[in-house]
């Protein structure tokens, strides 16, 4: 389903049109650019998975191009520089600059196009063992042998055959973004990347660069739309989506191209989109909160994603299996439920779901003794009755704390009140708190605090 796409810069016209010629032949999709005006806008109409750069050009050299784009936000594809006339110190200078590799003029078909494919493997691995590290609490397929997980599996795997948008519905902690990546993994698209975007972190002009790019003064930012190209893009919290974005996101997928901000030309894009909410989107619908054509366009497909309580005998499999994880990944000691314990669990209302879950097997090998954990244990962790119903701990102030300590405790404290009053989003706590976006998301790293976690348990 997704070709790479190779954007050739030389000023050698013989030299362009045979590596572009050999590199169709061999089945990837190639544009050409004779200059670095060229390379500029070649790359402002499309992102390209790969540029083989020439150093020696009439106008700005490939040196001062991978530097310009280094500058951006990063080098965000990766660059084969190509030279026949360079010196030791331009390939360290083009390696510290984030080139992938070097070769060297004249060419060696058979060394560019082991290179080429190399590169492309190697890059792929990097975004795929950033993805497992962002998200390696799970494993790609839902865990549980129920009736009901089997059900899901099985109209996942129906589901990931066709293209179409697919709405997933459920309750916070639900797995709503396993199950996304789950239908990728299945589909034709799987060799393409998996994005995701979290609407909830973002409001008004923020969302609408983060989801579609920009561009000012020769500067492209390259958006999560762009970004999913050939592969799947998982919106969630869909429902906090501001409506110029819902009317500008419904034109995007319905035309299969848009422009990014301040961007003059449109841009081609080929995804397939998972959306994910807790809240009723029909309603919204109905309401006028949100757009009709935007909501039947996702909702091509709909798949509802049970909360824990619904399916609590898959409960002692999810406790070996995240026991397991936590033991091997992290190096946690390993321990086992009692029958007990497993038995109370299974009881338990979870109204955090498999993320709660997890957050608490995660705690109970971390701080906990023994081989095993018993029901006493459990219900200690679990706070025995505000965290059993659900309820918010209130802050009291601890003096005989010290000072760094003591702020610390009421920063998250604060922080996570104020998310929850606000379902989540980053960006109106930020306002609220009188701080930058960029300090809080750093300052909820350090406090330990996910703000999708929260996103769910409004105090409204």
């Amino acid at each position: 389903m997704s070709t790479p796409y190779i954007l050739v810069v030389d000023d050698e016209p013989e030299i362009r049109h045979l590596v572009q010629e050999i590199l169709e032949d061999e089945g990837y999709e190639v544009s050409v650019a004779e200059n670095a005006e060229e390379a500029r806008r070649a790359r402002r109409l499309r992102r390209p998975d790969l540029v083989l750069l020439d150093i020696w050009m009439p106008d700005v050299d490939g040196i001062t191009l991978l530097k310009e784009w280094s500058s951006e936000n990063g080098l965000d594809m990766p660059v084969i520089i190509m030279s026949g006339h360079a010196t030791v110190e331009t390939a360290v200078e083009a390696t510290r600059l984030g080139a992938y590799d070097f070769i060297e003029k004249p060419l060696s078909l058979a060394k560019l196009l082991l290179t080429v494919e190399n590169t492309l493997h190697t890059d792929k691995l990097r975004k795929e063992n950033i993805d497992l590290r962002r998200y390696s609490h799970h494993r790609i397929e839902p865990v549980g042998k129920s009736s009901l997980m089997h059900k899901l599996r099985e109209q996942i795997g129906r589901f990931a055959a066709h293209d179409n948008g697919v709405l997933l519905l459920g309750e916070p902690g639900s797995g709503k973004r396993l199950f996304a990546r789950y239908l990728h993994e299945l589909s034709p698209r799987r060799e393409g990347p998996f994005i995701e975007v979290s609407m909830a972190s973002f409001d008004g002009e923020d969302a609408n660069e983060e989801l579609f790019g920009s561009e000012r003064d020769d500067r492209v930012r390259f958006g999560r739309l762009e970004q999913a190209n050939g592969g799947t893009l998982f919106l969630e919290d869909i429902a906090e989506m501001d409506a110029s974005i819902q009317a500008r996101l419904y034109s995007a997928l319905q035309n299969r191209r848009f422009h990014r901000v301040n961007g003059l030309e449109a841009v081609r894009t080929d995804v397939r989109v998972v959306a994910a909410t807790h809240h009723d989107l029909e309603a919204m619908v109905n309401e006028g909160r949100f757009r009709q054509d935007l909501y039947y366009k996702l909702n091509e497909l709909s798949l509802y994603i049970p909360p824990l309580r619904e399916h609590c005998e898959d409960i002692p499999e999810l406790l070996a299996f995240y026991v397991d994880f936590f033991a091997t990944r992290e190096n946690l000691p390993y321990r086992s439920f009692t029958v007990a314990a497993q038995n109370y669990l299974r009881n338990y209302s979870w109204p955090g779901n498999v993320r709660e879950l997890t957050n608490l097997v995660q705690r109970l090998l971390i701080v906990g003794n023994g081989d095993d954990i018993d029901r006493d244990e459990v219900e200690a962790a679990l706070g025995a009755n505000s965290a059993l119903h659900g309820t918010t701990p209130t802050y009291q102030a601890e003096f005989d704390l010290p000072l760094r300590e003591a702020r610390e405790r009421f920063e998250r404290a604060y922080l996570e009140y104020q998310l929850r009053k606000m379902g989540g989003n980053v960006g109106k706590v930020a306002r609220i708190a009188g701080i930058e976006r960029t300090h809080l998301y750093r300052k909820l790293r350090t406090l330990g605090i996910d703000h999708r976690e929260l996103a769910g348990k409004s105090s409204d």
